[in-house]
């Protein structure tokens, strides 16, 4: 199914940040942040974002600023993403965030868990930089690993799990760190099972 998908731009801090939208915008939102290498058209190409939107989810990737079709921007990490949530209307999004993306994901979940949804790891950057302040936050998360992993070893999912006692992983046989590029098939059927399952009504 060829759905549906919008490329637009939002104004901050005099920065043109770019970002994909597909779903109806009263659907449970999930933001898809992007690696080093990667960006937001990379969810389109592997067929994320049409996958999103058929089980029914609005689905929003975002170019992290300086990478992309998005401009530098003076914001804090944390910063940003508050204000993308602010200025799309995401309501309890969950928020997907592939290794470099880590920088700016993990802060906010420290900050603001309280405005996710939940969680999905998928071998993020900054696990140890960050274990003090991530340690008893049970947002519900979805640690998810290459077995191949050589930037971010899959043990630090097993420290994920330490920390966030709300957390489940996976490892995904035979990937590297780009596992979702490498097993798209088995990284979309646990995505999915993953939203399916989440808990959404706030204690």
């Amino acid at each position: 199914m060829d759905t549906n998908i919008n490329s637009k731009c939002l104004e901050l801090k005099n920065a043109r940040i770019h970002y994909l939208e597909t779903g109806h915008k009263n659907s449970i939102s999930v933001l898809l942040l992007h690696g080093a290498s990667f960006t937001a058209h990379t969810w389109q190409e592997i067929g994320t974002l049409d996958l999103l939107t058929t089980k029914g989810y609005r689905a929003v990737a975002i170019d992290i600023p300086g990478y992309g079709r998005s401009q530098r921007i003076s914001v804090s990490s944390s910063g940003f993403l508050q204000q993308i949530l602010n200025q799309l209307n995401l309501n309890l999004p969950i928020l997907v965030s592939p290794s470099m993306s880590g920088s700016y994901s993990l802060p906010f979940v420290i900050n603001s868990y309280n405005q996710l949804g939940g969680f999905v790891a998928v071998s993020p950057v900054g696990i140890e930089r960050f274990q003090d302040a991530l340690k008893g936050i049970k947002l519900p998360t979805l640690a998810i690993w290459g077995s191949n992993d050589r930037i971010i070893p899959k043990e630090k999912a097993d420290l994920l799990i330490e920390l966030m006692p709300n957390t489940q992983k996976v490892i995904l046989t035979d990937a590297g760190h780009a596992c979702y590029i490498e097993k798209t098939e088995e990284f979309h059927e646990h995505l999915i099972k993953f939203l399916e399952t989440i808990d959404l009504i706030k204690e």
